[in-house]
């Protein structure tokens, strides 16, 4: 029989101090920014698609929706791969990278905002109507902000669904946090302590996000 292996063999409390502060970095510097910038974009754009299609004319959104399901259904990995061939040399893949998970990642909060929009009584655009509020300011004042109330749960939880996907950012060369965890387990032999070190600030990151998307759902019920 093998011997069993021991604590210490398992977990070295040296190497997870020195792996720690060079993932907490690459975090901050890459993974957080990342997640931060696509979801700007994703927030943005998402809802940007989600009123054309509800506002356009059916010849004009039923071509949006199929860019959107193409783009919602073709794997991440697969759209960062074929546009950082399309891209120029010179551009960075980091930003390269986040764009695209950016508006892959908006094809599904689009699909949030339209449901939230349906979720809107009728009653809101009569009494607009009634009000002669143009379609521009009905939109603006009376549809949005209560769609946006209905979809904020569903939007949390996409932002922590594209912080979890970062990692795919490795298929163009970009050194986010399991990157980081696997070349430092590669120049060490220590890959325990640094993907757990990984694994536990995905987690904290992803309640803290939960909890601050909770925070603000509360604060805009009214």
């Amino acid at each position: 029989m093998q011997p069993a292996i021991t604590f210490e063999e398992f977990w070295n409390w040296d190497s997870a101090a020195e792996a720690l502060p060079q993932l907490l970095s690459t975090f901050v510097e890459t993974t957080l920014l990342i997640t931060v910038v696509g979801t700007l974009i994703a927030v943005t754009l998402g809802l940007l698609l989600a009123v054309l299609v509800e506002a356009l004319p059916g010849i004009v959104t039923k071509p949006l929706r199929f860019v959107m399901d193409f783009i919602r259904m073709t794997p991440l990995i697969v759209q960062l791969i074929f546009v950082s061939y399309l891209v120029p040399v010179s551009w960075p893949l980091l930003w390269v990278g986040t764009v695209v998970i950016g508006v892959h990642y908006s094809t599904y909060m689009a699909e949030s905002y339209i449901a939230g929009i349906a979720s809107v009584d009728k009653g809101q655009w009569e009494a607009a109507r009634a009000l002669s509020l143009s379609q521009g300011r009905t939109w603006r004042d009376v549809v949005i902000p209560q769609g946006i109330r209905a979809t904020l749960p569903s939007l949390g939880n996409w932002a922590i669904a594209m912080f979890k996907d970062t990692p795919f950012l490795f298929g163009i060369g970009v050194i986010e946090m399991v990157t980081e965890a696997q070349q430092y387990g590669a120049a060490t032999f220590r890959y325990n302590e640094a993907f757990t070190i990984a694994g536990l600030i995905f987690l904290v990151a992803s309640l803290v996000t939960a909890f601050a998307v909770r925070r603000l759902e509360k604060a805009l019920v009214y």
